[in-house]
């Protein structure tokens, strides 16, 4: 099964393709060693997922399917928001690559890392402000929260097999789906969208948001190190237990007394790992995942149809595709 990114990339190409350039003039900075650290950061290409989002259901939404200004702003806000989250995350995790690229605290220092996630948090703020919507303001503060929130519950239950679905469900939502659901929110308030549309719009980026999660966090067990961007199984050897291994416990209990052991002894992470793979941790996981994007594409039908829309479902495949 292989699912062309063009369904939905196609449609917002160009859009994205400004605003990458675009970020490059807003982040710029007057310290010579910050603007080069802005700038590696936007170096580092993906797919832009988080602002094609935006911009998708601000076309969806807008009248005659216009994009804005406003709309493109916060495109390029979502864009310096999860950038910034990502520095802070690889600082936290003491990670040296991302997308197979040094990161900025392996390329730079830790020092410089954290200063520029700062520096496009403050960026992103004043930007923010800068739409003229309260609301708004108020949805992408949420974001800056719950990124908070979600490192936090990660970092205090790391070696923990007593963690609960509910527990990985939240630390996914706040860590990745908050951006997804209030951003895509914010281009239907942009829109002027009825309150159904707006909430239809949070529901589809939380949905999506967590599938998406969920595949990584499946993919951290089942890829490689060239296609990660980062050694396989390094998140449970951090002690972040991700869906593969807490359906892995139901059926093998033994794995709980290596995980709290924090694989101290030689074999013991290996040992894991074979008991998730044994299991259906990765199958059930799979299941999850697509049961989250199957309510993503539901939520939907309150937006009339448009190719925009249908870029907004196809969108869901691509996310599930990635397994395969």
């Amino acid at each position: 099964m292989t699912v062309s990114t063009g369904n939905w990339f196609g449609l917002v190409e160009t859009d994205l393709e400004q605003m990458t350039d675009n970020l490059q003039n807003l982040v710029a900075a007057k310290h010579p060693v910050l603007k080069e650290a802005a700038e590696y950061l936007f170096r580092v290409k993906g797919k832009r997922v988080r602002p094609a989002i935006v911009l998708l259901a601000s076309r969806a939404t807008a009248s005659k399917g216009m994009l804005t200004d406003r709309h493109r702003r916060l495109a390029e806000i979502t864009e310096m928001i999860h950038t910034a989250g990502l520095v802070h995350d690889d600082v936290i995790d003491t990670s040296d690559l991302r997308r197979g690229m040094d990161t900025v605290n392996a390329h730079f220092t830790n020092k410089i890392a954290v200063l520029a996630g700062d520096f496009l948090f403050a960026k992103s703020s004043v930007y923010l402000s800068r739409l003229g919507s309260l609301e708004v303001v108020e949805l992408l503060a949420t974001v800056l929260e719950h990124f908070g929130e979600g490192e936090i519950l990660q970092s205090v239950r790391q070696f923990d097999p007593t963690l609960t679905f509910e527990e990985y469900i939240d630390k996914s939502f706040y860590k990745t789906a908050s951006l997804l659901a209030n951003s895509a929110k914010a281009a239907a308030v942009l829109s002027d969208s009825p309150r159904d549309v707006c909430e239809a719009l949070y529901d589809y980026g939380k949905h999506l948001g967590i599938a998406f999660q969920i595949v990584d966090d499946i993919l951290d067990f089942t890829g490689s190190t060239a296609v990660l961007g980062k050694p396989a199984g390094s998140d449970l050897q951090e002690g972040h237990l991700t869906a593969p291994a807490l359906f892995a416990l139901e059926e093998h209990p033994q794995l709980a007394v290596l995980i709290e052991g924090g694989f101290a002894n030689n074999g013991d992470f290996e040992s894991a790992l074979k008991l998730i793979h044994a299991s259906r941790g990765i199958s059930r996981s799979r299941e999850l995942a697509q049961a989250h994007a199957r309510q993503a594409v539901q939520v939907l039908e309150v937006l009339p149809q448009s190719p925009a829309r249908q870029a907004l479902s196809d969108l869901s495949d691509y996310v599930l595709d990635r397994l395969y």
